[in-house]
């Protein structure tokens, strides 16, 4: 009886090496991508309301268009700190959004200013949403 020659048997060993190799990356993919999940906001519309002679509303509709529940932390306007907890200026409905999911803010701007901010009609005022991931999501919106 005959043996298998070395070539033949070296081919077959390197296929089987190739399918396993791509058996095992496909696997490994599937299970990191289980686990990847990525926030991803758009502010869907922003606009601002005089209220009366001394504030404005502007309101934004976000919606998470991303894999993962996206949670804001924080709202920057003009670049200052406002916080998401000051019930004061700031009302949203909810502070983590889930994939698929909308959510509206309402943020009440005063007249003169907010602590160092100014506000007058025909300005533009830029409202920046950060998120716990560490992004930042900026819109203007024009005072009338």
């Amino acid at each position: 009886m005959k043996a298998i020659s070395p070539v033949i048997a070296t081919v077959i060993i390197v296929a089987v090496a190739i399918a396993i190799s791509i058996a095992v990356a496909l696997w490994l993919t599937g299970i990191v991508g289980g686990f990847t999940t990525v926030e991803n906001l758009q502010i869907t519309y922003a606009y601002a309301n005089k209220i009366d002679e001394t504030q404005w509303l502007v309101t934004l509709q976000v919606e998470n268009k991303g894999t993962g529940t996206a949670t804001i932390d924080e709202i920057f306007i003009n670049g200052v700190p406002i916080g998401t907890k000051n019930t004061t200026y700031v009302n949203i409905s909810v502070t983590s959004i889930p994939p698929g999911e909308r959510a509206i803010i309402n943020i009440t701007l005063p007249q003169p200013g907010l602590g160092t901010l100014t506000f007058s009609s025909g300005q533009q005022v830029e409202i920046k949403l950060h998120t716990a991931s560490g992004k930042e999501y900026p819109k203007m919106v024009t005072l009338p």
